[in-house]
Protein backbone atom coordinates (compact mmCIF):
# COMPACT_ATOMS: atom_id res chain seq x y z
CA UNK A 1 0.00 0.00 0.00
CA UNK A 2 1.74 3.01 -0.98
CA UNK A 3 1.20 6.11 1.90
CA UNK A 4 0.60 9.80 0.65
CA UNK A 5 2.81 12.14 2.77
CA UNK A 6 2.05 15.79 1.75
CA UNK A 7 4.60 18.12 1.95
CA UNK A 8 5.17 19.86 -0.55
CA UNK A 9 2.72 21.55 -3.06
CA UNK A 10 0.52 19.13 -5.03
CA UNK A 11 -1.75 19.15 -7.74
CA UNK A 12 -5.50 19.38 -7.32
CA UNK A 13 -5.97 16.23 -9.17
CA UNK A 14 -3.60 14.41 -7.13
CA UNK A 15 -5.42 16.44 -3.80
CA UNK A 16 -9.20 15.11 -5.36
CA UNK A 17 -7.93 11.64 -5.52
CA UNK A 18 -6.02 11.25 -1.95
CA UNK A 19 -9.87 13.01 -0.70
CA UNK A 20 -11.87 10.18 -2.52
CA UNK A 21 -9.46 7.21 -1.37
CA UNK A 22 -10.07 8.99 2.20
CA UNK A 23 -13.59 8.95 1.84
CA UNK A 24 -14.38 5.80 0.04
CA UNK A 25 -12.17 3.99 2.92
CA UNK A 26 -13.70 5.72 5.49
CA UNK A 27 -17.59 4.98 4.51
CA UNK A 28 -15.96 1.45 4.58
CA UNK A 29 -14.88 1.72 8.12
CA UNK A 30 -18.13 3.45 9.26
CA UNK A 31 -20.12 0.81 7.76
CA UNK A 32 -17.98 -1.75 10.17
CA UNK A 33 -15.39 -2.85 7.52
CA UNK A 34 -12.21 -3.20 9.92
CA UNK A 35 -9.74 -3.92 6.75
CA UNK A 36 -10.76 -0.39 5.16
CA UNK A 37 -10.39 1.57 9.04
CA UNK A 38 -6.78 -0.17 8.86
CA UNK A 39 -6.27 0.95 5.36
CA UNK A 40 -7.82 4.54 6.05
CA UNK A 41 -5.57 5.05 8.99
CA UNK A 42 -2.40 4.25 7.79
CA UNK A 43 -2.82 6.10 4.48
CA UNK A 44 -4.34 9.01 6.45
CA UNK A 45 -1.48 8.83 9.01
CA UNK A 46 0.84 9.34 6.40
CA UNK A 47 -1.39 12.54 5.03
CA UNK A 48 -1.57 13.72 8.66
CA UNK A 49 2.14 13.52 9.45
CA UNK A 50 2.74 15.65 6.86
CA UNK A 51 0.50 18.21 7.67
CA UNK A 52 2.07 17.62 11.22
CA UNK A 53 5.63 18.50 9.75
CA UNK A 54 4.46 21.31 8.08
CA UNK A 55 2.89 22.71 11.75
CA UNK A 56 5.62 21.54 13.97
CA UNK A 57 9.07 22.21 12.40
CA UNK A 58 10.60 23.00 15.57
CA UNK A 59 9.45 20.18 17.38
CA UNK A 60 10.14 17.01 14.60
CA UNK A 61 11.17 14.52 18.23
CA UNK A 62 7.40 15.23 18.70
CA UNK A 63 5.33 14.28 15.72
CA UNK A 64 4.45 11.14 16.68
CA UNK A 65 2.99 11.69 19.67
CA UNK A 66 0.82 14.74 18.30
CA UNK A 67 -0.14 11.95 15.42
CA UNK A 68 -1.02 9.57 17.88
CA UNK A 69 -3.59 12.10 19.70
CA UNK A 70 -4.68 12.83 16.46
CA UNK A 71 -5.61 9.97 15.76
CA UNK A 72 -7.07 9.04 18.89
CA UNK A 73 -9.11 11.78 18.16
CA UNK A 74 -10.31 10.90 14.78
CA UNK A 75 -11.33 7.81 16.51
CA UNK A 76 -13.45 9.44 18.67
CA UNK A 77 -14.71 11.64 16.57
CA UNK A 78 -16.12 9.12 13.72
CA UNK A 79 -19.39 10.42 14.72
CA UNK A 80 -19.02 13.65 14.33
CA UNK A 81 -18.04 13.39 10.81
CA UNK A 82 -20.51 14.38 8.11
CA UNK A 83 -20.42 13.25 4.17
CA UNK A 84 -20.82 16.86 2.58
CA UNK A 85 -17.88 17.89 4.31
CA UNK A 86 -14.05 16.74 2.64
CA UNK A 87 -12.36 14.01 5.03
CA UNK A 88 -9.26 16.61 5.16
CA UNK A 89 -11.06 19.42 5.65
CA UNK A 90 -12.43 17.75 9.06
CA UNK A 91 -9.08 16.10 10.20
CA UNK A 92 -7.78 19.61 9.75
CA UNK A 93 -10.04 20.94 12.40
CA UNK A 94 -8.61 17.87 14.45
CA UNK A 95 -4.96 18.66 13.70
CA UNK A 96 -5.55 22.22 14.07
CA UNK A 97 -6.90 21.69 17.98
CA UNK A 98 -4.27 19.06 18.70
CA UNK A 99 -1.21 21.14 17.60
CA UNK A 100 -2.55 24.12 19.60
CA UNK A 101 -2.89 21.77 22.78
CA UNK A 102 0.54 20.56 22.24
CA UNK A 103 2.19 24.29 21.93
CA UNK A 104 0.26 25.17 24.70
CA UNK A 105 1.65 22.04 26.90
CA UNK A 106 5.06 22.79 25.27
CA UNK A 107 5.24 27.01 26.43
CA UNK A 108 4.26 25.37 29.86
CA UNK A 109 7.22 22.74 30.10
CA UNK A 110 9.67 25.22 28.70
CA UNK A 111 8.18 27.66 31.13
CA UNK A 112 8.99 25.54 34.34
CA UNK A 113 11.98 23.77 32.49
CA UNK A 114 14.64 22.00 34.77
CA UNK A 115 17.32 20.84 33.50
CA UNK A 116 16.75 17.31 34.22
CA UNK A 117 14.83 17.32 31.63
CA UNK A 118 17.50 17.12 28.63
CA UNK A 119 17.92 13.42 27.89
CA UNK A 120 21.72 13.18 27.74
CA UNK A 121 21.86 14.28 31.48
CA UNK A 122 20.09 10.82 32.44
CA UNK A 123 23.81 9.23 31.83
CA UNK A 124 26.63 9.82 33.59
CA UNK A 125 29.80 11.00 31.81
CA UNK A 126 32.46 10.51 34.41
CA UNK A 127 34.09 6.95 34.26
CA UNK A 128 34.02 6.34 38.23
CA UNK A 129 30.13 6.83 37.99
CA UNK A 130 29.84 5.13 35.03
CA UNK A 131 29.10 1.84 37.54
CA UNK A 132 26.74 3.88 39.92
CA UNK A 133 24.91 5.64 37.21
CA UNK A 134 24.26 2.38 35.10
CA UNK A 135 23.12 0.88 38.40
CA UNK A 136 20.24 4.08 39.05
CA UNK A 137 19.84 3.41 35.33
CA UNK A 138 19.27 0.13 35.35
CA UNK A 139 16.44 0.61 38.81
CA UNK A 140 14.52 3.19 37.06
CA UNK A 141 14.22 1.22 33.40
CA UNK A 142 12.48 -1.62 35.91
CA UNK A 143 9.82 0.42 36.12
CA UNK A 144 8.95 1.51 32.77
CA UNK A 145 6.49 -1.00 30.86
CA UNK A 146 8.49 -3.31 28.25
CA UNK A 147 7.27 -0.70 25.21
CA UNK A 148 9.89 2.02 26.37
CA UNK A 149 12.21 0.46 28.22
CA UNK A 150 13.32 -2.39 25.19
CA UNK A 151 13.50 0.75 23.05
CA UNK A 152 15.68 2.40 25.22
CA UNK A 153 18.20 0.40 26.47
CA UNK A 154 19.11 -0.85 22.13
CA UNK A 155 18.67 2.03 20.98
CA UNK A 156 19.99 4.63 23.50
CA UNK A 157 21.96 2.27 25.64
CA UNK A 158 23.73 -1.01 23.28
CA UNK A 159 23.53 1.84 20.25
CA UNK A 160 21.58 -0.42 17.97
CA UNK A 161 19.83 1.43 14.87
CA UNK A 162 16.11 1.21 15.05
CA UNK A 163 15.70 -1.13 12.43
CA UNK A 164 17.72 -3.12 14.12
CA UNK A 165 15.48 -2.71 17.10
CA UNK A 166 12.31 -3.18 15.31
CA UNK A 167 13.35 -6.32 14.53
CA UNK A 168 14.41 -7.75 17.13
CA UNK A 169 11.45 -6.24 19.31
CA UNK A 170 8.91 -6.93 16.96
CA UNK A 171 7.69 -3.60 17.49
CA UNK A 172 7.26 -1.13 14.22
CA UNK A 173 9.86 1.39 13.90
CA UNK A 174 7.53 4.14 14.67
CA UNK A 175 6.98 2.20 17.87
CA UNK A 176 10.75 2.06 18.17
CA UNK A 177 11.03 5.70 18.52
CA UNK A 178 8.13 6.54 20.18
CA UNK A 179 9.08 4.21 23.04
CA UNK A 180 12.31 5.52 23.86
CA UNK A 181 11.02 9.63 23.08
CA UNK A 182 8.28 8.34 25.47
CA UNK A 183 9.97 6.21 27.72
CA UNK A 184 12.82 9.40 28.05
CA UNK A 185 10.24 11.07 29.30
CA UNK A 186 9.02 9.11 31.60
CA UNK A 187 12.42 8.67 33.09
CA UNK A 188 12.66 12.75 33.33
CA UNK A 189 9.42 12.28 35.55
CA UNK A 190 10.78 9.60 37.67
CA UNK A 191 13.96 11.11 38.37
CA UNK A 192 12.10 14.58 38.87
CA UNK A 193 9.55 12.39 41.34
Amino acid sequence: MTVIVLDKPVDRTAAWRVEMRLKGLLHLALDGNAVAYASFLEVFSGYLRGMLRRRLRSYEDDIEDVLQEVLIALHNGLHTYRNQVSVTAWAAAIVRHKVADFLRAQAHREALHDPIDDEMELFATSETESLDARRDIDRLLEQLPERQRAPIEYVRLHGMSVSETARLTGLSESAIKVGVHRGIKALSRLIRG
